[in-house]
């Protein structure tokens, strides 16, 4: 009986530790059919498609969204600005790190897999049947082409 007290007393106080800020309205709950799928970003190659989650990737703080990849879809090497953190969660999706888009180089991630990349860190990712991925990060999130001909963003990278 006595230790039955204990824990809860214990748990009490630990949840009194916590901010009480969080409410109904925070939260958010979204099933599949939720999802509002579209072109994706500019700052990547055509193909992709992209459903924000919850934040925004072009302002301060937490976001965190879904990237959909069409067959044989890859992302020449490239950096980000901030620390990366990606899910698989349908397909294959390969991960390399180096400053040129090397298949030999690369680690194939499948459904469940999780990657964290360190900010600046040089990378490029392919997928050879497609992928859904989550990418959770904090923003601004941006993207830099280790050459600039990659850049779908860039007039070279179109012709």
């Amino acid at each position: 009986m006595k230790i039955r007290a204990f824990l809860t007393t214990a748990s009490l106080a630990l949840f009194a530790a916590f901010p009480s800020s969080v409410s109904a309205s925070d939260a958010l709950m979204l099933s599949p059919g939720d999802l509002n799928w579209s072109t994706g970003p500019k700052t990547l190659p055509g193909g992709a498609e992209v459903t924000v989650l919850s934040g925004n990737p072009g302002k301060e703080g937490p976001f965190v969204l879904r990237l959909r990849f069409p067959e044989g879809y890859a992302i020449p090497a490239h950096r980000h600005s901030k620390v990366e953190h990606v899910t698989v969660l349908e397909g294959d999706f390969n991960y390399g790190l180096g400053d040129v888009l090397d298949r030999g180089a690369s680690i194939e991630l499948v459904t469940g897999s999780f990657v964290k990349i360190p900010a600046e860190t040089a990378h490029f990712a392919w997928t050879e049947n497609g992928a859904v991925i989550q990418l959770h990060a904090d923003g601004p999130f941006g993207i830099t082409y280790l050459d600039p001909k990659d850049d779908p963003r860039s007039a070279s990278a179109s012709n």
